[in-house]
């Protein structure tokens, strides 16, 4: 196997870590509410300790991944979400709990934007889109990873045992990772010269900011209803069991692994982003639209397709890390999907609180019921449309376009 085929699969193994970790919680809330000795308040803050840690930390990651660069920052930071995952086995409290999250979302913050910095180095320019969305359904396999098959680990080991062992082979990984995943040599980072004034370059481009908002929507809306409202909408709004709602939830994750390849792969063939991008978030809110209204009475087959539609047309915004990539000087790759990858992480933490607070004021009294879930559905799509609407403003750009060098 070449030297570039083993960075891609070592590095997107730690993306597919990253995945699990942040969505391991939810089969697992019964075991942390007994042993941590939490509320449903509590366990919300525990849950958002990893997506606001891991959004943060995309800050210093902007300024230092051209520079630092992607091997050294991957491994460094990994070693401390290990460390987060050994606390947080260990915690008996709330608060030792949030510290381990907050590690874990520290330590896997570099573990998509490294993987795509990588990429540029490895890969052809018109190859970038397809192995993204190869990357991108590696990481969607680590969100499967947390559902099913890590209940039946935790049931023969205890969710404490579990993540030692997971944190086990993390650092196996990461060894691996850090002695063969080499950088190229021409591209070696240099010293920290002109950090600020490409950070400030960045800020200045319209097509940054226009694609940041766009992301922080669309995966905010998304991954809220993967990571939380989905099941309490299937459950409690539309009558399923837990075995049914767990089955429409797979479906969204297996549309997100089809859809990821499905989009880059499309876009470098069409030759254009900007477009497919439109046309695929179109839908999505065409299909968030259609959920509004939707009855106890409606089939399974139907919520099915809908289920699907909303997870395969969603990963269309993958492509946003493309475009800015290849808006920006080739030098500046991993700031600008760094820089848009820190909204796109805060998208989920806003949307998760923001649906919740409004589903409890327009109906208190009955804030999980259909009425109350149309009413999120609705915000839900009028921010889609938003963002429809202001990314016909971004520029296009085309796989097969020589990369900026200045």
């Amino acid at each position: 196997m070449s030297r570039a085929w083993t960075v891609f699969i070592l590095s997107s193994l730690t993306f597919f870590l990253s995945q699990f970790y942040r969505s391991a919680n939810a089969v697992i809330s019964q075991e942390l509410l007994r042993d941590l000795s939490l509320d449903t308040e509590g366990l919300g803050i525990l849950s958002a300790a990893f997506f606001y840690a891991f959004a943060l930390t995309q800050i210093p990651i902007t300024l230092l991944l051209d520079r630092v660069g992607a091997r050294r920052m991957m491994s460094g930071l990994s070693l401390v979400g290990i460390a987060g995952a050994l606390v947080f086995s260990a915690a008996g409290d709330l608060a030792t709990g949030v510290a381990g999250r907050i590690l874990m979302g520290i330590g896997m913050a570099c573990n998509l934007m490294g993987p795509l910095k990588l990429l540029t180095q490895w890969f052809s320019p018109v190859r970038f889109a397809t192995l993204s969305g190869v990357v991108f359904g590696i990481g969607s396999v680590g969100n499967m990873a947390a559902t099913s098959p890590f209940v039946l680990m935790v049931e023969s080991l205890g969710w404490r045992l579990s993540f030692q062992i997971i944190a086990g082979v993390n650092l196996l990984l990461v060894v691996a990772f850090y002695l063969i995943a080499k950088e190229q040599p021409s591209s070696v980072p240099s010293a920290a010269k002109g950090i600020f004034s490409d950070l400030g370059f960045l800020l200045r481009h319209k097509n940054f900011w226009i694609l940041s908002v766009a992301a922080m929507v669309s995966y905010g809306v998304f991954a809220a209803f993967q990571t939380l409202w989905a099941g309490p909408f299937l459950m409690e709004a539309m009558g399923l069991t837990a075995f049914q709602t767990g089955q429409l939830i797979l479906v969204t994750n297996l549309a997100v692994i089809l859809g990821s390849p499905f989009w880059g792969g499309v876009s470098d063939r069409l030759k254009t982003r900007k477009w497919m991008v439109l046309g695929g978030q179109a839908v999505f809110c065409l299909v968030t639209v259609a959920m509004i209204g939707v009855s106890t009475g409606t089939g399974l087959i139907t919520l099915g397709v809908l289920f699907f539609a909303f997870g395969f047309f969603r990963t269309s915004g993958t492509l946003m890390y493309t475009q800015i990539k290849e808006n920006m000087p080739l030098r500046m790759a991993g700031t600008a999907m760094t820089g848009v990858n820190f909204l796109n992480m805060m998208g989920p933490a806003m949307f998760l609180q923001g649906l919740g607070k409004a589903m409890q004021a327009f109906y208190p009294s009955s804030s999980l019921s259909g009425e109350a879930f149309d009413v999120a559905f609705l915000l839900c799509s009028l921010s889609i449309g938003a963002i429809v609407l202001l990314y016909l403003l971004t520029e296009d750009t085309r796989p097969d376009e020589a990369p900026k060098r200045e």
